[in-house]
């Protein structure tokens, strides 16, 4: 490989990954919302098809996942996905959401990006939030007799209560 080409490989423009992006999945949500990294909300049965073309297309190249969070956002829980191209040096966000509270869950993008199996893991600790097809979704911090998930925001902790 020409490490002189990789280098010179321009950075897309957001509109123009929201173009070639918007063309794969039509349902697809994009936002700016005042940040210079474009948003893209997808619906969960479209997360994995929508991950694994991020990465595997070569206008795209998202090789790198450097950032997996879970959310509550009150009535939903979802993850949001933080993906860079260090090929092109472009960077998104992708975000996903499900208002199941009770049986949330996702596919997993760890077959992706090896990195997520052990935020996935981290996801599922603190909000329940489940990743199907993982390979090992354990608790990660906390003790497998710990009850309920402590960065939802209907947790409730009579022992560490913090008052205010």
């Amino acid at each position: 490989m020409d490490l002189m080409k990789v280098n010179k490989t321009e950075c897309m423009t957001n509109q123009a990954l929201q173009n070639l992006i918007g063309s794969w999945i039509p349902e697809l949500e994009f936002t700016e919302e005042g940040s210079q990294f474009l948003n893209i909300t997808v619906k969960p049965e479209d997360l994995h098809q929508l991950m694994s073309q991020l990465k595997s297309d070569n206008d795209t190249s998202f090789d790198y996942l450097f950032c997996l969070t879970g959310m509550d956002w009150g009535t939903a829980l979802g993850v949001v996905y933080h993906l860079e191209s260090t090929i092109h040096r472009h960077t998104i966000v992708v975000k996903t959401q499900t208002d199941d509270r009770e049986n949330p869950s996702f596919d997993t993008v760890c077959a992706i990006w090896k990195t997520a199996e052990f935020h996935e893991r981290e996801v599922f600790d603190f909000f329940g939030i489940n990743f199907n097809n993982h390979p090992n979704l354990k608790r990660l911090f906390l003790t497998e007799d710990w009850e309920g998930f402590p960065l939802r925001k209907d947790y409730v902790d009579e022992i560490n209560m913090v008052i205010k």
